[in-house]
């Protein structure tokens, strides 16, 4: 137990002295660190919001909008599936009313090929049934979303803007964001240290929902200035229209969504060096663009975001290499965050602010401050504390506990874990818990030394006895520090992965480094009692 090979000392020496650089920058001011050269570990650790300040904002879906685009969606399906149908089945009297969708077939003889048809659209992958197929009056079949149906997409809409909004805020650079949901409808984000609230809100409430749709030219230009268009067309904000007409008719279905896009980036149109957003569709997204503008050739499309046309081009000719353009009233930093937006995906649903709170970072330096100093009373009382009970033995347990906190805090900064006020908490609790194996080896030494074994077997046994003891009780504790970093969120977490950290590196410091010392000191004073 006491034997230690030269190469082993020189490899933990090493390691000690590793981890102190590594946990040095941590502590050094922003204007030092940019004076570092490259190659030199120079990694810190992140605060949270608790501690360096930030942003909260609660965002809620709205539901109704989902049941909307919903329904829309099933309209364009039903519309190409009886198109499809063999023979072609016509349908009249559409109407999206009530949440429903119901459309007459004129001829009754149709009525089941209908059915038949509309059976793969209204399945989902679980084998049931999103929306409920209802004959009446003969010959109108109406189509009524299920009670599963419902939770399951809202479900899924909120799944998917969680990781679009991870995506986005991770884009900007900011560092360890907490996205959690809330409820069935609602979304929490924290973002820590960002000095621009208001520019993250503008991001996270673009949905970025992008259109590719005919203008329909043959439109009324009256009837399209007082918002009415006529059956399937709808009328959409136009801000830019050079005819000074703030509105433009489109065709409500068909078109090309920005669900095809593979990519999206800021430049500069090359004739007038004006801020442009250049973008590339997927293989589908490529063909149906290029049939698209073969097939339109000379006529007008819009360019939609977000419900509003930014741009109306006229097609001069096919566009067949899969990549367009986007232009408008850019600046760079709009067309920046809406290239963001774009290859961060589109949101599925409209999100709201319903709540937002900032926290400023000198209520952090102030939590930095009264947890530093817990920590360092904690630590001065810990290691007095052990130095008079068990004088040399006391020492060694004094230094693995000043070893053991900085190889936390180089553990956490190489791997840019966030430090929040629990996470102090839990940096607390480790300094008094690293000990307990300390305590557990000494006092056993001290038995066995009392039974009236000899030095060396006394401090063999020791070490030997104690560490089962020590591993079995550690090892209960990591297991809840990975539950609580597995079911909690935000603060919780950052309270488990401190935890986690302090129990190996203490385990460690504790059960390795102190037996390496006491060894050396055995091995140099060949020592005829223990004074502990």
């Amino acid at each position: 137990m006491l034997d230690f090979p030269r190469w082993r000392v020189v490899m933990l020496n090493a390691l000690i002295v590793l981890s102190i650089l590594v946990a040095i920058p941590s502590f050094l001011p922003k204007a030092w660190l940019d004076r570092i050269p490259d190659g030199v570990p120079k990694e810190t650790i992140s605060l949270g919001l608790d501690l360096a300040g930030g942003s909260h904002i609660l965002l809620e879906a709205d539901t109704a909008q989902l049941a909307r685009d919903r329904l829309e969606s099933l309209e364009d399906s039903v519309r190409t599936a009886m198109r499809r149908a063999e023979p072609r089945i016509s349908i009249d009297n559409v109407s999206r009313t009530g949440g429903k969708l119901s459309f007459v077939v004129p001829d009754s003889a149709q009525i089941d090929a209908a059915r038949e048809a509309l059976l793969p659209i209204t399945a989902n992958s679980t084998g049931g049934r999103d929306w409920t197929i209802e004959v009446t009056d003969g010959n109108r079949i109406t189509l009524s979303p299920s009670g599963t149906g419902n939770t399951t997409v809202l479900d899924q809409a909120m799944n998917s803007a969680k990781d679009v909004i991870d995506r986005r805020i991770n884009a900007l650079g900011t560092l360890e964001p907490t996205i959690i949901r809330q409820g069935a409808d609602r979304i929490v984000v924290q973002v820590p240290g960002l000095q621009d609230p208001q520019a993250l809100k503008n991001l996270i409430g673009k949905t970025a929902k992008l259109e590719f749709k005919l203008v329909d030219e043959g439109a009324d230009p009256e009837q399209t200035a007082q918002g009415k268009a006529r059956v399937g067309s709808q009328v959409l904000p136009y801000p830019d229209n050079p005819t000074g007409i703030p509105y433009i008719a489109v065709r409500r279905l068909g078109g090309i969504s920005g669900d095809k896009l593979t990519g999206a980036q800021q430049s500069f149109d090359s004739q007038d060096n004006q801020p442009v957003v250049n973008i590339q569709f997927d293989g589908e997204g490529g063909q149906r663009f290029a049939r698209m503008t073969q097939q339109n050739t000379g006529k007008l499309f819009a360019i939609i975001l977000d419900g509003q046309v930014i741009s109306a081009p006229r097609i001069n000719e096919p566009i067949l290499g899969g990549a367009s353009q986007i232009s408008g009233s850019f600046t760079v930093e709009s067309a920046n965050q809406l290239a963001i937006a774009l290859n961060s995906g589109a949101l599925p649903v409209d999100l709201k602010v319903v709540e937002e709170r900032s926290v400023g970072p000198d209520l952090g330096a102030d939590s930095i401050k009264s947890g530093v100093l817990a920590a360092l009373i904690g630590t001065a009382g810990v290691l007095l504390w052990m130095m008079l009970s068990y004088g040399r033995f006391g020492v060694y347990a004094s230094y693995a506990l000043i070893i053991n906190v900085s190889m936390i805090l180089a553990v956490m900064a190489l791997f840019n874990a966030t430090l929040t006020l629990p996470g102090i908490a839990g940096f607390v609790l480790t300094i008094g818990a690293a000990v307990d194996a300390n305590v557990l080896i000494n006092e056993r030494i001290r038995e066995e030394r009392r039974k009236g074994r000899r030095v060396i077997q006394a401090l063999e046994n020791g070490y030997k006895e104690a560490s089962r003891a020590i591993f079995d009780a550690n090892i209960t504790n990591v297991i809840a520090a990975v539950l609580l970093f597995i079911f909690g969120s935000g603060p919780i977490r950052g309270f488990a992965v401190v935890l986690m950290i302090g129990i190996v590196t203490s385990v460690f410091t504790a059960v390795t480094l102190t037996r390496m010392w006491v060894a050396g000191w055995v091995k140099r004073a060949r020592p005829q009692d223990l004074n502990i």
